[in-house]
């Protein structure tokens, strides 16, 4: 079933007072599934690889981004995890040094950092950004694009999201334990 994005508002007629509630849906984003991490791209897997690799930036990833990275590559197309979940599995970190990991994600999206949302369900945080439109956090740079471009790169993957940014289907949410 195709994803559709939909997205509704309350107005208030000036004429009568009464309030209606007009409902805008897009155009089915595909029509059928598409998996973003599928593309070819260097990703180093043995230790003495991982040892001398740098990002483009020239920076080392740590020994928990590679947990991390190596943790999110594990999630399959159309199902999300969280940010608490991947640490539990791991048996390391907080949910914050996950988000700050994938935030540094040098590999994206072979690594598919849009696939974690919040442990609330709650769409959470891309590129730096946490939120979208008036659920937007981090001051005046964050303008909320980069998490509904999350959102975008999700429904590609037949994951939707309400107008508040929530799991739509709860039945997508991936626990990697074993």
């Amino acid at each position: 079933m195709p994803a559709i994005r939909t997205q509704s508002r309350s107005t208030k007629s000036a004429i009568d007072g009464r309030k209606t509630t007009i409902v805008k849906a897009s155009i089915p984003v595909v029509e059928e599934m598409q998996d973003l991490a599928d593309c070819k791209m260097h990703y180093p897997l043995s230790g003495q690889d991982r040892k001398t690799f740098k990002t483009h930036d020239g920076k080392r990833v740590t020994p928990h981004q590679w947990a991390v990275y190596d943790f999110t590559r594990t999630i399959p197309c159309g199902r999300v995890t969280t940010y608490k979940d991947i640490c539990v599995a791991l048996g390391q970190g907080s949910p914050r040094s996950v988000g700050s990991a994938l935030r540094n994600n040098p590999f994206a999206p072979f690594v598919p950092c849009h696939r974690i949302i919040a442990s609330n369900l709650y769409i959470g945080g891309f590129s730096g950004e946490w939120g979208t439109g008036a659920n937007a956090r981090g001051g005046q740079k964050n303008t909320g694009l980069q998490c509904n471009r999350k959102m975008e790169m999700l429904a590609k993957e037949g994951i939707t999201f309400s107008v508040e940014g929530y799991l739509a289907d709860e039945s997508l949410l991936w626990i990697g334990r074993g």
